[in-house]
């Protein structure tokens, strides 16, 4: 059986540690909090990036940004045959770069970003997108599969994290025209409730809006995604579009949203705050 390594416990890597432990996968973890390792129980703790390379077949990392991921790859030797799956949202000039650097140590990488909420990463049902060598990802196809419903393989090196950008871009555009629809709905007399169940039963419906609907509806809702992360993505989404060509009017729209949702509740809030934000704006043009 293969043998995994997750380097990054926060909040989708934590729920994708319990699904490869499920899986009966035989894990070793690192993170920076030792705190986050304590109800992982089965998993191996390492002491150190390079610890928990050593003893995996296929190494996942799950971090914040470019910059962490290039803190752990960046001076990473592995053993023989290892395929790195690198999940974090860091782009694909930034993915192709560290693929390149690791190739000259004999490591495979993938980017290998996935498509799902917290929940679906607690339930083993991600989806992962991936680029780079096609036999790397069959070799750590099995692995990838303890954590997920649907592994595809998109092409070469960068496909996957060019893709996750995409997504994400459609995913805060997608937060933005549900926040419209129940801002105007609200205004028009309707109940929020009952606004929701029509978005929820027309041809838009789709699993974000079913499983962020709590958070819709609330003023306040639970960060599963912060904006401050979200901003990063889209950031790194309207730079791919620029260099590409393909102007996304619709995702500059959102970030600003997303900005503006930011300032008034801070880094942390959830993208679904952008229904809150909305609402005081109308408050604020109404007085």
């Amino acid at each position: 059986m293969l043998r995994a390594a997750l380097i990054g416990l926060g909040r989708m890597g934590l729920p994708m540690a319990r699904s490869l432990l499920r899986a009966g996968i035989p894990l070793t973890v690192y993170n920076r909090s030792p705190g986050r390792t304590d109800d992982l129980s089965g998993a191996t703790v390492a002491g150190s990036p390079a610890e928990a390379a050593a003893s995996a077949d296929v190494l996942i990392t799950m971090v914040s940004d470019a910059a962490a991921a290039r803190a752990v790859l960046g001076d990473l030797k592995g053993p023989a045959g290892l395929v790195v799956c690198e999940m974090s949202t860091i782009g694909p000039v930034a993915a192709r770069a560290l693929a390149a650097e690791l190739a000259e140590r004999g490591i495979a990488m993938l980017d290998a970003p996935v498509s799902g909420s917290t929940a679906t990463a607690e339930a083993g049902q991600l989806t992962v997108i991936a680029g780079g060598d096609r036999d790397a990802f069959e070799r750590a196809r099995p692995v990838l599969a303890g954590l997920s419903a649907r592994q595809l393989w998109l092409g070469p090196s960068g496909a996957g994290a060019a893709m996750k950008l995409a997504l994400n871009g459609m995913i805060a555009a997608s937060a933005q025209m549900i926040a419209e629809a129940l801002t105007v709905a609200e205004r028009s007399g309707i109940d929020r409730q009952r606004a929701y169940d029509a978005i929820t039963a027309s041809a838009v419906r789709s699993p974000f809006a079913d499983y962020k609907r709590d958070a819709f509806l609330t003023d306040t809702p639970d960060t599963a995604f912060a904006v401050e992360l979200m901003q990063k993505d889209l950031a790194l989404a309207l730079e791919q579009g620029r260099a590409l060509g393909v102007p996304l009017a619709g995702v500059a729209a959102a970030d600003a949203l997303m900005g503006d949702a930011r300032g008034r509740f801070g880094d942390a809030a959830d993208i679904a705050s952008v229904a809150a934000t909305l609402r005081q704006r109308t408050l604020e043009v109404a007085a």
